[in-house]
């Protein structure tokens, strides 16, 4: 089946595009934030992705903008330098966008075919970038394209309830032949003891008990590095919390919902606070076991609630971008096997493992997505946010990032040794 049939891709770039379309000119192609990249230079990459994945290495055709490879190279150009570069203004841009999918369709690839997944989860993740843009530029009048998911829950929860997860064996990562990055694979048989983990991130309610409490200006609680990062930037609270009793979310400030997960933490803060609590946070594989394996479903589980991709009414994981994260405990049908709630799509949820490959780890197809991010710097999140595509996101995708950073979508769960 063709990628001009399924419109695989054309759903994608319709939801990009209506990201910024009330965007105005100058708000797409300055810089809002020296941590992120002009929302244009996003327009342009998504353009030189596909160009050369699938126009040029796929269909053999000559780059459209051979001259711009560099700019639009994620890893020469860090997001600091991106807007000094010779970037392509809106209208070319989007023009750019428009001629390379021509192209591509021009080709007839099935909608199977691997490069095609690449290309689509490359803008997904864009998408989720370009919205962390938005959130610091905290345009005035700009608001993200409705989804019409709602939930609350029947109760208000607590990140601090545990749920025992027995000792168990599992395959951690990828496998199958369906699409996976390299950094999930391959995948191999792990070891995990007994833990317990928390039953919904942590909340709102939990955060501010913390806050309330002085956890911001107690030195016993935070890692030496930690401390000193809070010192240096003056760090009092979540990115996105107000001083009084409000939070900005994607459409505007809001009183601050105590029953949502917290988000824009970092991982400073969130070591804090499990300190505070006398728990820890999770390591990437026990994440990955209480988010979706047991024994007996390893082999079939693609989503912690059953074989089928996510609906509105399963998780807040849609195509278009959400406001912000869902009730704690508000969707009790995506519980995990192990009754462990919101592990998908609601906030990423830091670990305390570093981004490291797998053994037997093969780089593919290029070294830049993962294997130069590897090491000691990065830590692993893990579960998508409430604006991560469906297409993207699995129990077994891997996201990293420095320990300080709190412009994504970012929250907590806790963890606890058990006897």
């Amino acid at each position: 089946m063709a990628v001009l049939e399924t419109d695989y891709l054309g759903r994608a770039r319709e939801q990009t595009l209506a990201l910024v379309d009330a965007v105005s000119d100058d708000d797409l192609e300055r810089v809002h934030s020296p941590l992120m990249s002009p929302l244009v230079w996003d327009l342009g990459h998504i353009a030189t992705f596909e160009d050369l994945w699938l126009a040029h290495r796929r269909g053999g055709l000559p780059l459209v903008y051979p001259e711009l490879l560099d700019v639009y190279d994620a890893f020469e150009t860090p997001r600091a330098r991106r807007g000094e570069l010779p970037y392509l203004r809106r209208a070319e841009a989007e023009q750019y966008l428009a001629t390379v999918r021509e192209r591509v369709r021009g080709l007839g690839l099935g909608a199977d075919e691997p490069f095609v997944d690449l290309v689509l989860r490359h803008e997904r993740q864009h998408a989720e970038t370009m919205l962390q843009t938005l959130a610091l530029a905290a345009l005035e009048g700009w608001r993200p394209p409705a989804s019409g998911c709602v939930g609350t829950a029947d109760e208000p929860a607590s990140g601090l309830e545990l749920v025992d997860v027995p000792a168990a064996s599992y395959p951690l990562g990828a496998g199958g032949a369906s699409f996976a990055y390299d950094n999930e694979r391959p995948q191999h048989e792990i070891e995990v003891e007994r833990f317990a983990i928390g039953r919904v991130p942590l909340t709102n309610a939990d955060w501010l008990a913390f806050v309330t409490e002085g956890g911001y200006a107690r030195r016993a609680w935070w890692s030496e590095e930690g401390w000193a990062w809070r010192s240096a930037e003056r760090i009092e609270r979540p990115l996105r919390w107000l001083e009084d009793g409000l939070e900005r979310h994607l459409d505007g400030v809001h009183p601050l919902n105590l029953q949502a997960p917290v988000v824009h933490v970092s991982y400073y803060e969130a070591e804090a606070y499990a300190n505070a609590r006398g728990v820890r946070l999770p390591s990437e594989l026990e994440w990955e076991l209480a988010a979706s394996w047991d024994a007996e479903r390893a082999a079939k589980l693609t989503w912690p609630w059953g074989e089928a991709p996510p609906q509105p009414r399963h998780a807040n994981l849609i195509e278009s971008a959400v406001f912000a994260p869902l009730q704690a405990g508000a969707l009790s049908d995506g519980a995990s096997p192990y009754g462990v709630l919101g592990m998908i799509g609601d906030v990423w949820e830091w670990t305390t493992s570093d981004f490291r490959g797998y053994p037997g780890f093969v780089s593919h197809p290029y070294r830049e997505y993962s294997e130069v991010f590897f090491g000691s710097d990065y830590r692993v999140l893990r579960g998508g946010s409430f604006a991560t595509s469906a297409d993207v996101v699995t129990p077994t995708f891997r996201n990293w990032d420095f320990p300080h950073r709190r412009q994504i979508f970012a929250g907590v769960r806790v963890a606890a040794d058990t006897q």
